[in-house]
């Protein structure tokens, strides 16, 4: 017969632990401090030994501790991925993604029936957010977002690569206007709180801004989201830096046009970002399958655009 300590106990230990903190594991466990204080001491009883070395300015494990953590946590994964693996194949499968605003209305959501088919059974749930990723807050398995490097401290793989440059509306190039990116001078520049490359930065990369004030005198056009920012241009209300494969359908129609082709060109990736103990998750493996796909897909698009356009990278 197993002889268990108490279970509720043990995952409030190794939360207090893993975070170092009792407020944090609280905060994990949707439960109180005292809560949590409650069950380490319960736990430290039955084991017969101290857990954590504990004074007024911070928490440290002891040596029991450390041991004991090491153990249970791989422990507490297991289990979590052991009843996953049950209810993929027992219940409806449900995966919680979730993806930048105007990446989700632009890139994903048109392409998302496409996973769909390819995965009978499963319930896709679609939300939006800009900021640093938070699987408990957003309530999400899978996070999609765009950066330099891999997220730390979970699963981040790279599915696609995005190019940032200047975009307008085809009438802003009337008389030459935009012939180089000094034109800019003359221009409205848009800008949103988002955006991953500011216009001095671009204009510094080219070679046409001497100092902040050389900014400062253009009219400027700012809003909250990319989205808002992308509309006004598509409005003819200036000029925007927006990656590359969101618009290239809007290029290809003529409704947007991108003035000085891959000039400047900024690169990022697009990572899949999930909790390591997800990743033998079936639907997440699917779905990472599927980005890769469509995420080489998209840049041989982007390829094909440049090449038809006459762009050359600089």
């Amino acid at each position: 017969m197993r002889k268990l300590p108490p279970l509720n106990a043990v995952r409030a230990f190794e939360a207090a632990a893993r975070h170092v903190s009792f407020s944090k594991a609280a905060k994990e466990l949707f439960v109180t401090h005292g809560a949590i204080s409650k069950q380490v001491s319960l736990l430290e009883t039955w084991l017969g030994v101290s857990l954590f070395k504990r004074n007024q300015s911070h928490l440290l494990l002891t040596e029991e501790g450390k041991t004991f953590l090491s153990s249970v946590t791989p422990a507490l994964d297991r289990i979590s991925v052991s009843a996953m693996q049950v209810m993929d194949q027992t219940q409806p499968m449900l995966l919680r993604i979730n993806a930048p605003p105007t990446f989700t209305m632009r890139w994903l959501i048109p392409r998302i029936s496409a996973f769909q088919r390819r995965t009978e059974g499963l319930e896709v749930k679609l939300t939006t957010s800009t900021e640093s990723i938070d699987f408990e807050a957003q309530h999400c398995d899978l996070a999609i977002r765009a950066a330099l490097q891999p997220f730390a401290n979970m699963q981040s793989v790279p599915f696609m690569t995005e190019t940032i440059v200047p975009i307008c509306h085809p009438d802003l190039l009337d008389a030459g206007a935009l012939k180089t990116p000094k034109g800019l001078d003359h221009q409205t520049l848009i800008s949103y709180d988002t955006e991953p490359v500011s216009w001095q930065q671009w204009r510094g990369g080219v070679g046409v801004l001497n100092n902040w004030s050389d900014l400062t005198q253009h009219s400027t056009l700012q809003f909250e989201q990319m989205y808002f920012a992308l509309q006004a241009a598509i409005e003819g209300l200036g000029v925007v830096l927006v990656p590359l494969f969101l618009v290239a359908d809007d290029i290809l129609a003529g409704r947007l046009c991108a003035p000085f082709g891959l000039t400047g060109s900024r690169p990022r990736m697009y990572y899949a970002n999930f909790p390591s103990n997800l990743m033998t998750m079936s639907s997440i493996e699917n779905f990472c399958d599927w980005l890769l796909k469509e995420g080489k897909d998209t840049e041989h698009s982007i390829e094909q655009l440049s090449i038809s356009m006459g762009w050359e990278k600089s």
